[in-house]
């Protein structure tokens, strides 16, 4: 839940965007309008939409689509009863809803703003009309049958792979998939014992017989192309290689079972995959684009987690910069794009998730995305992306050879017994490409509350010496450490290109205001502003908002294309 420290932060940015860009999977901004009828329905939809999503906080007393914190913060009628309009969202919800209603003082509008927090209670909501939705991302999506089955699943309720299907098991698995099995779950060094056994034997020690009947977790593992039709029809597999963003020039697919498949699309992608040959000392290594564990970890990842009552492949785009690997179904039980990396793991498929568990082709722990970041990151390389396109789950892996530096840092912290986390190396690797990183970047990438990551960057300076402290309060920030710039063989110098402080950005930014306050070209703009104290556009808007209230002889810019800031000498002593 959000705290109105955390509200009263957002808002202080309503002056240059929309309250709409600022919501996220947790947190909905609402307008009070109208009766007390029709404002109670709009938030009864944010709160079904919220509880669905995993709880969160909705802000009512704010318009989503206005710019200026004076016209978009509206606030709540006085008249409007706490205790009354927490009824009224109970009532009106089913299962019932009871979220935290408290009041949060503004100096803007009604003078009021209502922060309701909602919990994630696990349970499917509607409103008594049998409406619902649930909070994909910063959208609101209709509850559909699809989605219901999803959640149904996630609660243990409802798993389609662990049904049993008719039919001699001995008649309906493939000799090839078996062979296959086994020689994948060698690779990842499956005990022996398992692996000795027969063929019936080994599937039942898999959890995948049951009863003497073969499960549809046993279908997609071990079944014949025409028993997987027949069982789990919505099962398949796309390959396509891209010429454009809607072209392709090359198609497979395959409907075979997973170990097959496995290989199969391997095989294709290794054929794809460039391979950078590195020279050290007498030795030359090569490096894929694409770290061959690190594509295993993905499919795995999308055909464990699809939805195979969703008529529709796993489908993975191979373009010219990039791989797309994308799975049917969105996340379930809690997790999101935003959290996937910490949170604690659902599976959609329990009986087929747990049966590759025991063949130690997954990691039932969650690990194997925190894997793909870690063998990406550790490279050198950029993160992948994950979204949650509204019934579809897709990974993006970028292709880039591996830095040899960076890799080499890596292995040297490991040497010296420093463990470097996915949340060490995701920091590293945004600091190499953006020269810094303050508290609340490093929390949205690695997925962390602040008071986390806060904690993580101060490890990072402090204890394992790699990163330096800038900045003071908001204006808090980590670069480089000199030694650690010069190790990684980054270009520019870490002294010269680092920002300056905040208080110095003022001092900086008034000098040079006082220096231009006549003649042609008084004065400063936006742009003069970035360049004198290496800010962005909405932290220069931040830093004239100090300064015009620390001083009174600073005019105001004006709008435009033309709008600058001047001194002006005949004002006032600087009002503090």
């Amino acid at each position: 839940m959000r705290t109105e420290r955390e509200i009263s932060t957002l808002l202080e940015r309503l002056d240059y965007q929309n309250a709409d860009s600022l919501e996220t999977q947790d947190l909905d901004f609402k307008e009070w309008s109208g009766s007390f009828r029709d404002a109670v329905a709009k938030i009864v939809e944010a709160v079904v939409c919220l509880a669905n999503g995993g709880g969160g906080t909705v802000v009512v007393g704010v318009a989503d689509k206005i710019v200026g914190r004076a016209r978009a913060v509206l606030g709540v009628p006085l008249t409007v009863e706490v205790d009354r309009l927490r009824a009224a969202i109970h009532n009106r919800t089913d299962p019932h809803v009871a979220p935290n209603v408290h009041v949060m003082g503004v100096s803007d509008g009604t003078g009021r703003l209502l922060l309701l927090d909602v919990p994630r209670t696990g349970a499917l909501h509607t409103d008594t009309s049998g409406r619902g939705s649930v909070r994909v991302g910063t959208e609101c999506m209709p509850l559909t049958g699809s989605q219901i089955a999803a959640r149904l699943a996630a609660r243990g309720t409802s798993d389609f792979t662990a049904e049993v299907v008719d039919g001699d098991p001995q008649d309906l698995i493939s000799a090839a998939a078996m062979e296959r099995l086994r020689d994948a779950a060698s690779e990842e060094k499956a005990p022996t014992e398992l692996l000795e056994q027969s063929d019936l034997d080994l599937l039942a020690s898999l959890g995948v017989v049951r009863d003497g009947r073969l499960t549809r977790a046993g279908v997609l593992i071990a079944g014949k192309p025409g028993v997987i039709q027949r069982e789990v029809p919505c099962f398949s597999w796309t390959y396509l290689q891209m010429r454009t963003e809607d072209d392709y020039v090359y198609r497979t697919d395959g409907r075979e079972a997973l170990p097959i498949a496995l290989a199969r699309i391997e095989d294709r992608l290794r054929g794809e995959n460039p391979i950078q040959t590195v020279k050290q000392g007498l030795f030359h290594f090569e490096h894929r684009a694409y770290p061959d564990l690190a594509l295993r970890e993905l499919l795995l990842n999308a055909f464990g987690h699809a939805d195979y009552q969703i008529a529709s492949p796993v489908l993975l785009k191979r373009f010219g910069d990039r791989l797309e690997v994308s799975n049917p179904g969105s996340f379930i039980g809690g997790v999101t794009a935003d959290n996937i990396l910490h949170h604690p793991p659902v599976a959609r498929n329990p009986a087929l998730v747990e049966a590759l568990v025991r063949l130690r082709l997954v990691n039932r722990s969650n690990l194997g995305v925190q894997r793909i970041f870690r063998m990406l990151l550790a490279e050198g390389k950029e993160p992948p992306t994950v979204e949650d396109l509204g019934g579809v789950v897709r990974f993006t892996m970028r292709s880039s050879n591996v830095s040899l530096p960076f890799r080499a840092f890596v292995d040297e912290q490991v040497e010296r017994g420093i463990n470097l986390t996915v949340d060490h190396l995701l920091i590293l690797q945004h600091v190499v490409r953006h020269g810094e990183i303050d508290t609340s970047t490093a929390a949205r990438i690695c997925q962390r509350p602040e008071p986390v990551a806060r904690e993580i960057l101060s490890t990072m300076d402090r204890s394992m010496a790699m990163l330096d402290r800038g900045g003071t309060g908001s204006g808090t920030y980590w670069a480089l450490r000199r030694d650690v710039h010069a190790r990684l063989e980054l270009p520019g110098h870490p002294d010269r290109d680092r920002r300056i402080d905040w208080e110095s950005a003022k001092a900086r930014v008034l000098s040079a205001l006082r220096s231009r306050s006549s003649g042609e070209g008084a004065g400063l703009n936006n742009k003069d502003i970035r360049g004198i104290a290496r800010l962005d556009r909405n932290q220069a808007y931040r830093l004239m908002s100090e300064l015009r209230a620390e001083y009174a002889q600073i005019r105001s810019p004006g709008l435009g294309r033309g709008a600058r800031y001047v001194w002006e000498e005949e004002g006032q002593s600087p009002a503090r």
